[in-house]
């Protein structure tokens, strides 16, 4: 027969740790077709083979075919209503408040429609614009990539002053085609990063809020860190390089299924699909610093996360005269007497036992939890033991 022991408040206590850990993605993650997922859920009619595209990618640690693959982040693009893309594309609006777009665009309405999702989730309002401070200097984010971490990696939090992401400002490798070696990005990298963000902290309906810097000149507001929700926006306007041409075919609804073009980043963003904007920002702008042409693995995106231990802890007090016997079978011999170690002295020895395990039972004498120990501990009526139980969660 069991024998229980109740805990009374001060056998109780709680806390609260965390842990960190450092999250490394590499450059080839995120170039390489094979760890991009895509999930091609846009579908045009009309003329011509029609245009397939994503809405979003998903970058993965390895192959994304492997079972062992963890999915890392999701990418995708937006533009706000009031966007320079979108304006200069004069659009009307129809009856039901539908924008209307000349038909050299592509998917403009699901490129507005992410970033008001955006906005919903993260600033509480779908009119609401993203918005950069960095001490007096204030940005508008209005074209905005949006890297979504997952919560293997970003865990409860990104921890402030850990952020940096690597990339290059200026890159034009046409879209879907072989590479042209005279368009390869420079080899002059950006590094943004939320330094100082401890010190001028935010709070949005998203959470805490980490303002995104040029780590050449930290007065430059680029982007935007929500680090409860693991979501990254950065300023496609200004953290890249709008006089660069980008040149290639790109998907539209033609007799072809492709047309070539060959414009500013802006105007990609207004005639490309997403699929196309998306492989463009992969495949070129996260190459390797030190061989743009076939990639090496460096470090893209660096960070630590934070998870909370929230934790209960029991001590468990043993007194010198408590669980001294054991209900196992062999401790007793066929007279129900204690079996003793020296023969003889069955009269003057003592009863011990080991303490092995611990069970956590409930009001109604339910087991809850079972804590093993490393080894056994002696318990005999010399001594008083207290044993620690922690339950973390």
């Amino acid at each position: 027969m069991s024998v229980f022991k109740e805990y009374n408040a001060g056998d109780v206590k709680t806390s609260k740790s965390f842990l960190n850990q450092l999250i490394d993605v590499i450059n080839t993650d995120i170039s390489a077709s094979s760890t991009r997922r895509k999930f091609q859920v846009f579908v045009t009619g009309g003329v011509g083979p029609g245009v397939t595209s994503s809405l979003f990618q998903t970058v993965y640690d390895q192959d994304f075919t492997l079972q062992t693959a963890n999915p890392v982040f999701d990418l995708t693009v937006g533009l706000a209503t009031t966007s320079e893309v979108v304006q200069n594309a004069n659009p009307t609006i129809d009856v039901n408040g539908k924008y209307l777009f000349p038909i050299n665009s592509l998917m403009m309405r699901e490129k507005m429609d992410l970033y008001k999702q955006f906005a919903q989730n993260l600033l509480g309002n779908s009119n609401s614009i993203f918005t950069a401070r960095s001490g007096s200097t204030s940005n508008e984010i209005k074209e905005a990539a949006f890297f979504c971490f997952k919560r293997l990696f970003s865990r409860d939090q990104i921890k402030r002053e850990t952020f940096a992401i690597r990339y290059f400002p200026s890159a034009s490798l046409p879209v879907g085609d072989t590479p042209n070696i005279q368009n390869q990005p420079t080899a002059d990298t950006k590094i943004l990063t939320d330094i100082n963000s401890s010190v001028n902290k935010e709070f949005t309906f998203g959470g805490q809020v980490s303002t995104i810097v040029d780590s050449a000149d930290t007065t430059v507001p680029l982007g935007l860190l929500f680090i409860d929700k693991g979501i990254l926006v950065v300023d496609l306007s200004k953290s890249f390089d709008q006089s660069t041409v980008i040149s290639g075919a790109i998907d539209s609804v033609s007799t072809l299924g492709q047309t070539n073009m060959s414009g500013t980043l802006g105007e990609f963003l207004f005639s490309g699909s997403i699929d196309d904007i998306i492989n463009h920002l992969a495949e070129t702008r996260f190459l390797s610093s030190s061989d743009g042409v076939t990639g090496i693995d460096e470090t893209a995106i660096t960070f630590q996360n934070i998870t909370n231990i929230n934790s209960s802890l029991f001590f468990s007090r043993i007194a010198s005269d408590e669980f001294n016997y054991s209900s196992n079978p062999t401790y007793i011999d066929s007279n129900n007497r204690i079996v003793v170690i020296d023969e003889g002295q069955e009269e003057t020895q003592k009863s011990f036992t080991f303490v092995t395990s611990i069970g956590l039972y409930d009001s109604f004498d339910n087991l809850l939890a079972v804590a093993k120990l490393s080894r056994p501990v002696l318990n005999d009526s010399d001594r008083d033991v207290t044993f620690k139980i922690r339950l973390d969660y």
